[in-house]
């Protein structure tokens, strides 16, 4: 083919075409281009060897052009305007290559209006897109900074592009995307009249064509600050611009609308709302809200008709038969077992269980007011329950029913509701056995709370709070060891029982193992947050381990959470106390006594307080309160007197005692002050006294003697043995009788016993432990009237 292609002669250097008429015929259909080029602007050659350059009027070499008359063949396969010169000393480049790269490109001038407004633009969304991230992540307080800041750079955007285009061209959707945003973080910062000033800018601004529908964020903003009659308003306002092919959300509206005429007490425009949703799209809050408003106005008959509705309202949800293997096929067991907890049956489970709940809840309301007595109406329930796919609700509801009676306090009904379970399948059987268990148990029928602890257990080893029950009882046995086994069985089928958690940690604290136990109730305290009884119990464990520090501290969480619990602050009295702080001590001492009056204790401590630091008149209030409560105790009167005494007033001192003696005739430290008084005071009523004083000293000593014999003799006649049983008996029979009629053994009191008394606080929680005595009531007991005996009579804590 080769030897078709005639190369040009290095001589002929302006013919560049020479040698196209030469051909072959029998290659007449091809045409070889002899050299290629491109149509860059050369001097023009034709076939007839003319040199003369032809142009367009705009510089390109013309071809096809007539010189000297006669027509340029023309060609299709080379461009004009090439020669023979232009490729002497060329290699073959097709492609230019030799030229180099091309020239960078230029680079654009960032000075140009257009190009700054593009870039504020774009700076625009990027703040919008990081306040919308801020938000996500919980930082509120950032996400409104950089809206606002979005919002400042928009304005300026907007003043650029009308100085220079028109205003057709400002981007529309930038400024309520901003706008939105900016309103959305005024919202969610809780500055609701900024963001309803923001959602009104764009709400009446007729540019934006869908911002009518913002007026249901208004309307959620006059919810929140329970404006009710103005977000109802709003929200038929933005029902209005929602078109109806939106059903969804416009029945989402009308729930509002509903919840707020419920807020508002118009159950009746409430009830309309409720109805109109059941009929077109039932749900489940829809049709509880429902339940709820024709319980307000108390209307028996739509309530079962709203029941019966909620019970039908669709779920759409597959139920667990879809999850049973229909063959042995392990391909198909795998893919159940692999659908069976993913994502979308965690979320039927969820909405299962609501509708369990609302349901259940409903039942519970509406069981005691659509019927005569509420049994009557949870037995209605339950047959409605039983006709629809929550069939297993219908045992829950019987549960309740038992559950309803204890509340009402009728354990006899309670407890027969119950023991109607004892034939069903297990997990019921165990739900009634552990109900009946805690019922017998709270009647201390520990017995009977053991045999239906042991049953609920049997039914359902796995249950916690049969375990726990179950615990309960053996630790009322006082076998603490094996209680807490019962427990730590109930923590390994359910981590989250506190209340067998709580119990470990009792039951080592009655086993002395103090570290546990305090293990224990750090545990549960990071669980259940403010918890007053494991506060109470961790400054307990704390001061058992003479730790005051940390029960102090412990005892300052526990009053922060419960600021009133007299028992707590008068246990920081006692500690500040212990450590000599008598300011601090008496602060809490006088907060609890504030808020608990009667505490015996902290009356006393007080009383000793203010005669320690010599404000006796101050004394008296508190012991006059003691005697108020405890008014057989002469010792409390007395304080009073010698208060009155110390404190210099003689004659209200006399009063007192005088009516002590009248009261406590026989009461010998009476009569020793009224003796010493009116000698003071040189009164004739002293010898009187003085004569009541020595007879009631007399016929004391007298009862001390016999007293003192018939304890010998009854000890002789037991050394004696059964011959002279008959004789001692009758004697001391005698002297019984004998000391039963003198006067004043049966009182009901003892003038100077050891008696305790019985107002006094009783810890549920534990074994009290005695209170070391204070100075004041050291120095109290060691004054000149010691013979009182006053120090005996003070109470272990």
């Amino acid at each position: 083919m080769m030897q078709n292609v005639h190369l040009a002669p290095k001589s002929d250097e302006d013919d560049l075409y020479s040698g196209y008429n030469d051909y072959n015929p029998t290659f007449d259909t091809e045409i070889t281009a002899k050299i290629p080029g491109t149509s860059a602007s050369r001097p023009l050659a034709t076939g007839f060897g003319s040199k003369t350059v032809l142009s367009s009027s705009m510089g390109r070499p013309m071809t096809g052009a007539i010189q000297d008359g006669v027509a340029r063949p023309l060609t299709a396969v080379h461009a004009a305007g090439y020669t023979k010169a232009a490729l002497r000393g060329s290699v073959f480049d097709p492609l230019g290559q030799a030229r180099g790269p091309a020239p960078p490109l230029e680079m654009k001038n960032e000075d140009t209006p257009e190009e700054k407004i593009r870039q504020l633009e774009k700076k625009v969304n990027e703040l919008v897109e990081e306040s919308c991230i801020a938000n996500s992540c919980g930082d509120l307080k950032l996400a409104l900074e950089k809206a606002k800041d979005a919002g400042r750079k928009e304005r300026v955007l907007v003043r650029q592009r009308e100085q220079i285009a028109s205003p057709e061209n400002i981007n529309l959707d930038l400024t309520y995307s901003v706008l939105f945003n900016l309103a959305s973080q005024y919202s969610a910062n809780e500055m609701y009249a900024e963001a309803l000033n923001t959602y009104q800018v764009i709400v009446k601004n007729k540019m934006f064509s869908n911002g009518g529908r913002l007026k249901v964020n208004m309307a959620n903003i006059y919810l929140k600050q329970r404006n009710y009659s103005k977000a109802i308003k709003f929200y038929r306002m933005a029902l209005d611009q929602i078109p109806s092919v939106h059903k969804e959300m416009r029945i989402k509206i009308m729930q509002n609308i509903g919840v707020a005429f419920i807020k508002t007490g118009q159950y009746t425009d409430g009830i309309s709302s409720f109805e109109h949703i059941m009929s077109t799209s039932p749900n489940l809050k829809a049709g509880f809200n429902l339940i709820l408003c024709y319980f307000a106005i108390g209307d028996r008959e739509q309530m079962k008709k709203a029941f019966q509705k909620l019970i039908t309202v669709p779920l759409e949800i597959d139920y667990d038969d879809k999850y049973i293997s229909p063959n042995d096929d392990p391909h198909t067991n795998l893919l159940i077992e692999a659908i069976k907890n993913d994502q979308l049956r965690q979320m039927e489970r969820e909405r299962k269980a609501m509708a369990e709940k609302y349901i259940m809840t409903a039942a519970k309301l509406i069981a005691p007011a659509i019927e005569t007595s509420f049994a009557i109406g949870y037995d209605w329930c339950v047959e409605v329950v039983k006709a629809s796919h929550y069939v297993e609700l219908a045992n829950d509801l019987e549960i309740n029913k038992a559950i309803t009676y204890l509340r009402q306090k009728d354990f006899y009904q309670a407890v027969e509701t119950l023991k109607m379970f004892e034939k069903k399948d297990s997990r019921v059987k165990s739900a009634a056995a552990t109900n009946l268990s805690f019922l017998y148990y709270l009647e201390n029928e520990l017995a009977q709370a053991a045999n239906y602890a042991d049953l609920a257990v049997n039914s359902d080893r796995y249950n916690p709070s049969a375990l726990t029950n179950k615990g309960n009882t053996v630790f009322a046995n006082g076998d603490y060891e094996k209680a807490a086994e019962f427990y730590k069985e109930a923590l390994r089928n359910d981590s989250s029982c506190t209340e067998a958690l709580y119990n470990i940690g009792l039951t080592y604290k009655k086993l002395n193992r103090i570290d546990e136990a305090l293990d224990c109730f750090l545990k549960l305290q990071a669980i259940l947050r403010n918890s007053a009884q494991v506060l109470y119990q961790i400054a307990s464990l704390y001061e058992i381990m003479e730790d005051p520090n940390q029960a102090i501290e412990w005892l300052m969480q526990l009053i922060s959470v419960v600021p009133t619990d007299s028992h707590a602050l008068s246990k920081l009295g006692e500690l500040y106390d212990n450590e000599g702080d008598k300011s601090q001590a008496f602060q809490y001492y006088y907060e609890s006594y504030r808020y608990f009056p009667s505490n015996i204790e902290v009356i006393e401590w007080l009383g000793a307080y203010y005669i320690d630091t010599q404000f006796c008149e101050k004394a008296i209030q508190y012991f006059e309160r003691a005697a108020l409560i405890q008014p057989t105790q002469v010792k409390w009167q007395l304080m009073v007197a010698s208060c009155y005494r110390r404190s210099g007033n003689y004659q209200k001192a006399l009063d007192t005692y005088k009516e002590i003696h009248r009261k406590f005739p026989e009461n010998v430290e009476c009569l020793r002050f009224l003796v010493r008084l009116c000698t003071d005071m040189g009164l004739k009523e002293v010898q009187e006294y003085v004569t009541k004083l020595k007879r009631v000293e007399k016929l004391k000593e007298i009862r001390e003697q016999r007293v003192k014999s018939g304890r010998d003799g009854s000890a002789r006649s037991r050394r004696e043995g059964s011959g002279s049983g008959d004789g001692g008996s009758a004697k001391g029979e005698r002297l019984s009788a004998k000391l039963r009629a003198l006067p004043g053994t049966n009182e009901p009191y003892e003038s100077s016993g050891n008696k305790e008394i019985d107002a006094s606080y009783v810890d549920p929680l534990g074994p009290q432990t005695e209170r070391p005595k204070t100075a004041a009531r050291k120095r109290m007991d060691e004054d000149e009237f010691a013979d009182e005996e006053l120090g005996e009579d003070l109470l272990p804590e």
